[in-house]
């Protein structure tokens, strides 16, 4: 599913996330294999050292890679994460862009990776996953 223009209605490629709408993360797009979502980070998401908590960057990067899986097939039903390892490379500050990859597509599990992007296109974490298709 193409967006065209950011979501803001907590519809999210097809799904209502409660959680991502309360966050006010933006679906921009999810197809082929690929999306792309981002937040601005408010104060409310920070940490002690004023920075985004790891939660808020690993909730992101799992939202990432199951739209990314579920984008690969007609799967109406969402993906569920099977494991999850995270990388924390520097701080995420300000808006970030979390992209989200299938590196392979099976028939229910797919293996995904995604990254965090800063505004200065820098990664600031990145992640890899494994991604059951619920039926």
């Amino acid at each position: 599913m193409t967006i065209d223009s950011p979501n803001r209605s907590g519809e999210f490629f097809g799904l209502s996330i409660p959680f991502l709408k309360h966050l006010g993360v933006v679906a921009e797009h999810a197809e082929g294999g690929k999306s792309r979502i981002s937040l601005v980070l408010r104060p409310e998401f920070e940490n002690s050292f004023q920075i985004a908590h790891g939660g808020v960057v690993m909730t992101l990067l799992d939202f990432a890679m199951g739209a990314a899986a579920r984008s690969t097939t007609n799967q109406p039903l969402g993906a569920m994460t099977i494991d999850m390892t995270v990388s924390f490379l520097r701080p995420s500050v300000g808006k970030i862009v979390v992209e989200g990859t299938v590196l392979k597509a099976g028939k229910t599990v797919n293996y995904c990776e995604a990254v965090v992007l800063n505004e200065a296109g820098e990664i600031t974490a990145k992640s890899s996953g494994t991604f059951m298709l619920r039926r």
